[in-house]
């Protein structure tokens, strides 16, 4: 293959998506020994978008090693769509009145003071998704990192649907606790249901039972196993009365 030695810039655009970047893409930059990578300032995209006077441009990017993929997120200010997906760490903020829908992403954890800020930020949030397997670091912790007090009980006064699915234990007991959140009555909220007994002590625990008792629907990924009295494999199961009593408002699916 030959090599471009003296290659200074290279510049890629593709408007669909693709599943042969190693293929087709990789070979071409192995070959690129010297070429400088560009990667656009906020102030550089605010140029593009000059013509917007009467708009802010607000741009900000994240790229996960892990996963070797990255999110770029280009938007004019106000925000006026009824969702915003895709948020991590380095959310920009901003006020988003009319976001209904929230999806949250990151490789690094979500702490109790970034729930915080998206109560502030999405005031009329109505359904909320997490994807974040990282364990919270200052989950034992319950201080403001710049002030000497205790951090405030979130409210979310307007949601209907939490998804807890693709989260770890710790998101579970964020959402749970009542000491780090009140949340609102009749919610729908998807969740594992290992995670939930464990979580709840079995549905013993009283510091979950509060906001357990708020939901009016639960879904749970995984079968619950109960003891079998009939050999009908098509039978359905009665949930035993102490998950009844846990949940004693909520259809449990």
């Amino acid at each position: 293959m030959k090599k471009l030695p003296s290659l200074k810039s290279f510049w890629l655009h593709c408007e669909t998506i693709t599943f042969v970047y190693d293929e087709l893409v990789l070979p071409l930059l192995y070959r690129i020994f010297y070429n400088d990578i560009n990667l656009p300032s906020n102030d550089d995209i605010q140029k593009i978008f000059s013509n917007f006077n009467d708009k802010q441009i607000i741009y900000w990017t994240d790229y996960f090693p892990k996963v070797k993929k990255g999110y770029c997120h280009i938007y004019s200010y106000p925000y006026q769509l009824k969702y915003y997906n895709n948020i991590t760490n380095n959310f920009q903020g901003g006020i988003f009145k009319y976001v209904r829908q929230v999806s949250l992403y990151d490789e690094r954890p979500f702490e109790h003071e970034f729930f915080l800020r998206i109560a502030e930020l999405f005031p009329f949030m109505e359904e909320l998704t997490i994807h974040n397997e990282q364990r919270q670091i200052n989950k034992q912790f319950r201080k403001s990192k710049n002030e000497n007090q205790d951090l405030p009980i979130i409210k979310y006064p307007y949601l209907k649907q939490l998804d807890l699915i693709n989260t770890c234990i710790d998101y579970y007991e964020q959402f749970l606790f009542d000491t780090k959140i009140n949340l609102a009555f009749g919610v729908r909220v998807y969740m594992v249901y290992e995670l939930v007994k464990q979580v709840t002590r079995n549905f013993t625990r009283n510091r979950t039972r509060t906001n357990c008792a708020k939901i009016n629907c639960v879904n749970l990924s995984a079968e619950i196993q109960y003891p079998r009295y009939s050999d009908n494999s098509g039978e359905k199961q009665q949930l035993p009365e102490y998950i009844k009593d846990y949940f004693p408002h909520t259809q449990i699916n």
